[in-house]
């Protein structure tokens, strides 16, 4: 702590560099920097991508800077996109190879990259796997792996309501409010400082706490991070392992990731699935790689195809509303990930800041995308990002 009494980071790295207040940490101008460096910054737990070799990425390149594309009333190309998008990392799939590879804001192919929110759909995509093996039970009572939620607002909804984020617990998911829900997530999770001791410690006290509800179970879809992380709990309680682990042992090994990957932990030692999560640009890739092939990459199947099939024609958009039409006015959320619409049922894992992995089985088409924007959430930003993939899709078909 300095002398003016707040917390600072040093760059590691660089002689010189710039002291990055604690508090402001994931926030701009430091994110530019401190998305690529999480571990220096937090403690985090390893995601061990196993003893045997990566998955192949094949490789056909394409140019595709100047593919162009119009959004709301501008012109831009890809080229012009990624240099004003404050992209750090962009790769984009096409029939089983990367046809553009990109790195910028000193990124490069073996950087871990936070990717927030995406990390929901990892974990999501865990679930998938532990059900399809009878470990989990997505209609089963919450309550059934997790007693101790009996006397908080959680009793009643089932692990499909946190799946899907359509429990009626109230969480106030305000990330810039400094007393909101989401404001104390960051203090449970160990990302920030609270001089409020009455705050709750870890993540899972903080569950522990929310006793109110705003509406009945499975009435409507509300963001809510901590849904996540309700189920990481389910998932560790029923499997007997941490989520680090079990992300380890079910996903990143069998998929055959080239670099291992790590999660944040609170103070307590769990790894945060709902934002925590950190790997490189390729491994981000041969996770869309395996969706896209119907959970297979490599010749391994990882994920059950039934779970991935239902994820897609599954949602509720009935259930999808209110701001979220801004940037998906036919979408829908269905087991931690955004359904684009209802026909064409492309897919999305999305994260604050500008984080995605964009799925579209139908074309063979994927991409993700990794950056640091300024802002939290941007749906000027998220509708460009949308209408440029677009057009890398409809060019390569």
């Amino acid at each position: 702590m300095s002398s003016d009494g707040v917390s600072h980071f040093r760059d590691p790295t660089a002689s010189g560099a710039p002291v990055i207040p604690r508090a402001e940490w994931d926030r701009a101008p430091w994110n530019r920097w401190t998305f690529q460096h999480v571990r220096h910054l937090l403690p985090t737990a390893q995601v061990w991508r196993g003893e045997g070799p990566a998955s192949p990425l094949p490789v056909a390149l394409r140019d595709i800077d100047d593919v162009g594309f119009d959004i709301d009333g501008r012109y831009e190309t890809i080229e012009t996109f990624l240099r004003t998008s404050y992209a750090d990392g962009f790769l984009v799939l096409h029939r089983g190879a990367v046809v553009a590879e990109r790195y910028l804001n000193g990124m490069t192919a073996r950087t871990p990259h936070l990717s927030q929110s995406v990390a929901k759909s990892i974990v999501g995509t865990v679930a998938g796997i532990l059900a399809g093996r009878g470990v989990v039970d997505p209609a089963a009572p919450v309550t059934a792996y997790l007693p101790e939620l009996e006397a908080t607002a959680y009793r009643g909804a089932t692990v499909q309501h946190v799946l899907d984020m359509t429990s009626g617990v109230l969480f106030d998911e305000t990330y810039t409010a400094l007393d909101s829900h989401m404001a104390r997530l960051d203090v449970a999770s160990g990302w920030k400082d609270s001089s409020d001791p009455s705050w709750p410690g870890t993540v899972w006290q903080l569950i522990l706490g929310l006793t109110e509800a705003e509406c009945p179970h499975g009435a409507s879809f509300r963001y809510r991070s901590i849904e996540t992380d309700v189920l990481a709990f389910v998932l560790q309680r029923a499997a007997g392992t941490s989520i680090a682990e079990l992300v380890s042992r079910e996903l990143w090994a069998p998929m055959g990731a080239e670099e291992d990957a790590y999660f944040t932990i609170d103070p307590a030692g769990y790894g945060l699935a709902d934002g925590g999560f950190n790997a490189t640009l390729r491994d981000y890739a041969r996770f869309a790689l395996m969706h896209l092939d119907n959970g297979r990459i490599n010749g391994r199947h990882i994920v059950p195809a039934d779970w991935l099939a239902e994820t897609r024609a599954g949602a509720r958009a009935d259930r999808f509303g209110g701001v979220y039409h801004d940037v998906l006015p036919k979408g829908a959320y269905h087991n931690q990930f955004w359904i684009e619409d209802g026909e064409r049922r492309a897919y999305m894992a999305r994260g604050v800041f500008g984080q995605m992995i964009y799925l579209d089985p139908e074309a063979s088409f994927g991409a993700v995308v990794l950056s640091s924007w300024p802002e939290f959430v941007s749906a000027q930003r998220t509708r460009t990002a949308l209408a440029a993939l677009h057009a890398v899709r409809a060019a390569l078909a």
